[in-house]
């Protein structure tokens, strides 16, 4: 949604940057920009730094970074609009009605609409006689009655269109229902040629989905007992324009009151609602895929600490094992509950009690210590063979550490505890790192908003550079301009950034990071600071400029250089007399 550069300008006046961050972060002056504690990780020493002067900000911990509505989107898990719509209602701002997608914002509040109702419907069928089975599920699975009501489970009758016919009588067309996901498609048609729909749950338990503002936006459904085959043992919700499932969890709406110093992190939606039961109401579970760094990065506005509990087997060992890696990536603080004897949290709870999940809760243990743990799994520790099976094993985990005080301390408890010599694990820690950790140090961090980078290196440098020189001297744009097109960009993301860079300086407008719009995404935009960031103080601007043009124009030659085996004669001469003529032109 396109919404006017003097709009833009006018909200990032009326909002001063101080102002938006202040209730997230205790900012100090230093100089001329602030510093605080960032707000995006934990960290102990201040490395979030806001410049009142361009109203940005940037983290050189975890390098998150942008301006005032990418960080409100972070701050409230907000998209674009909403971000915007928060600002305009601070300032007392109203947004341009001409330029607001009215079709969109008002499908986006129908979908919203769509869903509460739904939800309402699937409720009351769960108390209906048609839901009697589904009721006796939940009440055997151990659910009070408070319980069922506060989280609004339900249940989809097992009917083709009941919901379908419901939201069509309670006023909801059929473009919303359809873009809120509650009904499928089917490949049968009408005499017409039209296809026929149906409900996409039928003959399921019901979960609705909130989010951190209350409202309803998907839902997740889970097949009656015995029924598991047939159309598999969960369906949810597919994204939507209100829904990202990588950007939500299950729970973050009751757990966010509740997850000031920790917050628990479980597979499923059955073992968040038991927590909760059970007094754990900081519980809260990825949706229907594998945790992600979004996620991660939502809890981390809400907590100081994860606890992660999966599932007792194979593919829980792994999920813990990812979402470890991912709350570090991200600067969250995370320890392990391990669960003795039993397959998940759910279970534990309904076995054992509250008092002791609370004692699991602190017997909790650190990622190596969990990587140790599982290490030992399978092998008799009281044999000589088996002692140096895991000690080997155990040798692996610590060369996989970046941290040689971490090494040092943990091969002392290891030679304590098996009476081996300390220099003898020390040196096999060392041994294994030289051979098998190489590949691990080499490999970069994945660049999500650039990801050609690595494949381009030398040509992303470049280009940044320009990018970056012309934010900074924007009376070298018209110059540069006519020698260097967006299409000249090497790389999709700098043609991205460098033709919306060129629309503001043709529309004669000054750079501004609030002017990039919804076209761009918070991490994108935060990219972009970070670009500000590096540039500050660049001398020599002209030569700079130069010189990265030349590697642009070599790079993008190399990308574009076709093979003379594939040519014909014409073609063959047609692109010497083209390469003739450009390096006549350097």
């Amino acid at each position: 949604m396109a919404l006017p550069q003097e709009f833009l300008l006018e909200l990032k006046m009326r909002n001063d940057i101080e102002g938006v961050l202040s209730p997230y972060v205790a900012l100090k002056r230093r100089g001329r920009n602030l510093v605080g504690l960032c707000p995006f990780h934990n960290e102990k020493t201040p490395s979030f730094t806001v410049y009142p002067e361009n109203g940005s900000y940037y983290c050189f911990g975890c390098g998150q970074g942008g301006d005032i509505i990418s960080f409100t989107m972070r701050a409230e898990n907000l998209d674009y609009i909403d971000a915007v719509k928060r600002l305009a209602d601070r300032a007392g701002l109203k947004i341009p009605e001409n330029d607001l997608d009215d079709a969109e914002q008002k499908l986006r509040n129908g979908i919203y609409e769509a869903n509460r109702e739904a939800a309402r419907f699937y409720h009351a069928q769960l108390m209906s006689p048609k839901g009697k089975k589904c009721l006796e599920y939940f009440l055997g699975r151990g659910l009070s009655m408070k319980t069922i009501k506060h989280f609004g489970l339900g249940y989809a009758p097992d009917e083709w269109r009941a919901l379908y016919v419901y939201l069509r009588e309670k006023g909801f067309s059929h473009k919303v229902i359809e873009a809120a996901d509650l009904i499928a498609k089917s490949e049968k048609t009408d005499k017409d040629g039209r296809n026929y729909f149906y409900d996409r749950f039928r003959n399921r338990a019901m979960f609705p989905i909130i989010n951190v503002h209350g409202k309803v936006i998907a839902f997740g459904g889970r097949a009656m007992p015995g029924q598991e085959k047939q159309g598999g043992k969960y369906i949810n919700s597919s994204d939507t324009p209100v829904y990202k499932k990588s950007r939500n969890m299950y729970g973050i709406n009751f757990a966010k009151k509740f997850c000031q110093e920790s917050a628990i992190l479980v597979e499923g939606n059955l073992d968040v609602i038991a927590l909760h039961q059970a007094g754990f109401e900081n519980t809260v579970a990825a949706l229907g895929t594998s945790f992600t760094e979004e996620q991660a990065k939502l809890l981390g506005r809400y907590t100081k600490e994860v606890l992660v509990v999966m599932d007792a087997d194979e593919a829980g060992e792994k999920a813990t094992d990812r979402a470890m890696k991912i709350l570090d990536s991200v600067g969250v603080e995370a320890r392990i509950i391990r669960l003795p004897e039993c397959k998940d949290p759910d279970e534990y709870i309904k076995k054992n009690g509250g008092p002791k999940f609370a004692a699991l809760i602190d017997g909790a243990i650190s990622d190596i210590d969990y990587r140790l743990y599982i290490a030992a799994k399978g092998i008799d520790l009281g044999a000589d063979d088996g002692k140096l099976q895991y000690l080997k094993k155990a040798c692996e985990v610590l060369a996989q550490l970046d941290d040689p005080i971490a090494v040092d301390l943990y091969a002392g408890r290891l030679s304590e505890k098996y009476g081996v010599s300390k220099q003898v694990l020390s040196a096999n820690t060392k041994e294994i790192t030289k051979k098998e950790l190489g590949a691990l140090i080499s490999t970069d961090q994945k660049n999500t908003v650039n990801p050609q980078k690595q494949q381009y290196r030398r040509a992303v440098g470049a280009e940044e550079t320009v990018i970056a020189i012309l934010i900074k001297h924007p009376n070298l744009f018209e110059a540069t301009y006519s020698t260097l097109k967006p299409e000249d960009m090497v790389t999709d993301f700098s043609r991205k950034l460098y033709s919306r860079l060129a629309d503001i300086y043709i529309g004669g407008s000054t750079f501004d990071l609030i002017l990039l719009g919804d076209g761009f995404s918070p991490d994108e935009v935060g990219y972009v600071s970070k670009l500000l960031t590096a540039s500050a103080g660049k001398a020599d601007a002209e030569r700079e400029l130069a010189d990265a043009l030349k590697v642009i124009s070599e790079e993008k030659e190399k990308v574009n250089e076709v093979s003379t085996d594939e040519m014909s004669d014409e073609e063959w001469a047609a692109e010497m007399r083209k390469k003739s003529k450009q390096k006549a032109n350097r």
